[in-house]
């Protein structure tokens, strides 16, 4: 009996629906820890386990406005001990603790699961469909630079989400910022903050919401940046899959030195993993070339070496800015609390807290790998091989077609010389 939604394989890499694409890849469990310390909830949203994380997001939200936890911790860390005591809720204050590091421990043992999951996933290699249309939507894999991301959700939180689709993530960050915004009086703040009048700024806050902004505002830049990142790489493994699918014969005639003097005539080319090198090759088809005489060769790579930042071509899956992001939240939320006693205010501290403890992150990171990064190389590796066999008359259209669609390098063989 075959049932509707049943699937062959055990375990996908990832999964294309309207909404977003949903994906396994390794992730440091301390760093998962890290964002649910910051604000619970947060870890599991990173590991797409969306149902726990928006139900400990909004336990947190709920316990923090009826027993003044932010505010109490603002007290607290300014030395106000009694101050402190008076505003919390000690009754909430014994429920929100458990919870508080049930929710750290739980994101901690998830990613831990997910990363031998995903490992699984990677044995199993497979296939899955990287294009989803239906009548609300289209959602597809596509390659996009990390660091786009990233400018956006700084911006506008969620918006970075929105640009690699992953609506729910989006929606939810874009939502809870605005509500956090508006009750925390940060824009009247941020004007009066930019016109000088950093006294009226100081009043103007809500401090109990705006100390939620550090934690959600930093983690949607990071969320962005990272799921770039991996659906990147998830676009390079379907398409290699794709292409030794479709476009590897064992039965090729490969060039060899037995075919001088004959009339062979090959194009060889290299591309980077791409849409334009899927177009390219059904480009050529269109020409008349003949998909048996098309041989696509996805290299392997040699153990990646860090890169300083990922980009939309390159990334090693050891992100430096793992521990940017992590320095430069805490360091933010220090800022904007010992903010509202300097003269700049919470704002202003709060975003140069977020600038030192980032480029802290960045230094710290490029010290413990700087003999990899010594050996770096500069230049950009070729990912996929293309060898067309065709006749004398077709090389300069398939040449001409091969470097319009951003081909690395392209050279003919001729074998028909002595």
């Amino acid at each position: 009996m075959t049932l509707k939604n049943y699937h062959p394989a055990r375990r996908y890499r990832a999964y294309v629906s309207t909404v977003g694409t949903t994906q396994l890849h390794l992730r440091n469990p301390w760093v998962v820890a890290f964002w649910s310390a910051m604000f619970v909830g947060l870890g599991h949203i990173l590991l797409s386990k969306y149902l726990r994380g928006f139900l400990l997001f909004g336990f947190e939200i709920a316990i923090d406005v009826v027993g003044h936890i932010n505010l109490a911790l603002f007290y607290s860390f300014t030395g106000q001990f009694e101050m402190a005591k008076g505003v919390l809720d000690t009754k909430l204050m014994l429920l929100y603790i458990p919870a508080y590091f049930f929710g750290i421990w739980d994101s901690y043992r998830t990613t831990v699961d997910l990363n031998n999951q995903f490992l699984l996933s990677v044995r199993e290699d497979a296939a899955i469909k990287p294009f989803k249309m239906d009548a609300i939507e289209i959602n597809y894999l596509d390659k996009k630079a990390p660091w786009s991301a990233v400018f956006w959700s700084l911006l506008v939180p969620g918006a970075g989400q929105i640009a690699i689709h992953r609506l729910i993530t989006a929606f939810f960050i874009l939502a809870w910022t605005i509500v956090v915004i508006y009750q925390a009086n940060v824009l009247p703040a941020i004007h009066h903050t930019m016109a000088g009048n950093f006294e009226q700024a100081k009043t103007m806050l809500n401090i109990h919401w705006f100390l939620n902004i550090p934690s959600l505002y930093f983690f949607a830049a990071y969320d962005a940046c990272v799921n770039t990142v991996e659906s990147n790489k998830v676009f390079d493994w379907e398409q290699a899959k794709y292409l030794k699918r479709k476009y590897q014969r064992s039965d090729y005639p490969m060039p060899t030195n037995k075919q001088r003097g004959s009339k062979a005539m090959y194009i060889v080319s290299t591309f980077r993993y791409s849409i334009g090198l899927e177009k390219a090759v059904t480009a050529l088809e269109m020409k008349g070339v003949k998909k048996q005489d098309i041989l696509a060769i996805p290299m392997d790579k040699r153990g990646e070496s860090p890169q300083l930042f990922d980009t939309m071509n390159q990334s090693d899956g050891l992100s430096l800015l793992d521990l940017s992001f992590i320095l430069g939240s805490f360091f933010a939320l220090l800022g904007a609390i010992y903010g509202f006693n300097l003269y700049w205010g919470p704002v202003i501290w709060g975003l140069i807290g977020f600038v030192v403890g980032a480029a802290a992150g960045l230094l710290i990171k490029l010290l413990l790998n700087k003999k990899y990064l010594e050996d770096r190389s500069q230049t950009t590796d070729s990912e996929v091989v293309l060898i067309i066999d065709c006749q004398a008359n077709e090389a300069e259209t398939i040449k001409k077609v091969l470097w319009e669609h951003d081909a690395l390098g392209v050279r003919k063989l001729d074998l028909s010389g002595v």
